[in-house]
């Protein structure tokens, strides 16, 4: 299946289960489930969006404004993720503060069953996202969601087991709002990732003084000037350098390609130029 398809059937699957999960927590007035019900609700909408987003992407551009194409609309994706998961989790933490003290009787049974039915629906769509999620930002933003539902489940679980076992009223908060606590970390992970994309920041596996060190040491490279490395979405980062060197102009070229290539980085655009410098050329022309 390809990574569009996969979206597509998680999309499917995880919307099927939140009709259920929404209506239980409803009737039985669980706020655990309701926690995990928001959670697939951001689940859908992230993998709703990131189908759109891939299928943008590999649209391209139809005009000469938009030479890149629509690939940034994976960056915009995994934003709109982020804040939906932050949003989701404050909400249930208030509600979860508002119920102390005045914790209502929830029937564990209910949340037993839909808790193993989550389970099965997060564990079959995380394994459908999971070798994509490494490729794509979008994916990405999808999967962590999908996996921290899993969690979510398995806390559902437990608190109905507490609640049958025990009849401790917490059992349902306490749940809710360490399921809340643990997104909410990984969910501003995510929007750093992406806006240090959107800022053109320098990928953080790259050490753009040294990568300006090997591409001085190719040989009659006198000089580095107008190095940028940023990252148009993850797997695909971007490279423009200027080499003034005294030797062939061909062979540099060759030289500090396999440099950069050595380094991960395909996209590249190299300019050779004499040690004075190209006539009527200020920095970052």
């Amino acid at each position: 299946m390809t990574t569009v398809s996969k979206m597509t059937a998680a999309t499917a699957i995880l919307t099927g289960f939140f009709a259920v999960e929404l209506t239980t927590a409803l009737v039985i007035g669980s706020i655990a489930l309701l926690a995990d019900a928001a959670h697939v609700l951001t689940d859908v909408a992230a993998t709703f969006m990131g189908v759109c987003a891939l299928v943008l992407a590999r649209r391209g551009s139809t005009s000469g404004g938009r030479t890149y194409g629509w690939h940034r609309a994976e960056v915009f994706t995994a934003v709109a993720n982020a804040v939906l998961l932050i949003a989701v989790a404050a909400i249930i933490l208030r509600e979860a503060i508002g119920r102390l003290g005045n914790a209502p009787e929830v029937p564990g049974m209910p949340m037993i069953v839909v808790a193993l039915a989550g389970l099965v629906t997060n564990a079959a769509v995380a394994l459908l996202l999971r070798s994509h999620s490494t490729q794509s930002l979008a994916v990405k933003g999808a999967y962590l969601e999908v996996v921290a539902d899993t969690l979510g489940s398995i806390g559902v679980l437990i608190a109905g087991v507490v609640t049958i076992t025990t009849h401790w009223p917490y059992a349902d908060v306490v749940v809710a709002v360490l399921v809340a606590l643990w997104v909410l970390p990984r969910a501003m992970s995510l929007a750093a990732g992406a806006l240090r994309i959107l800022s053109e920041s320098s990928p953080s596996h790259i050490d753009v003084e040294e990568l300006r060190s090997a591409l001085g040491a190719v040989d009659t490279v006198t000089n580095v000037h107008d190095l940028h490395v940023w990252t148009l979405v993850p797997g695909k980062d971007m490279v423009t350098a200027h080499l003034a060197s005294r030797g062939d102009s061909a062979r540099v070229l060759r030289d500090a390609r396999a440099v950069l290539s050595a380094r991960g980085l395909d996209h590249v655009t190299l300019q050779v130029e004499p040690p004075s410098g190209i006539a009527g050329c200020s920095v970052g022309c």
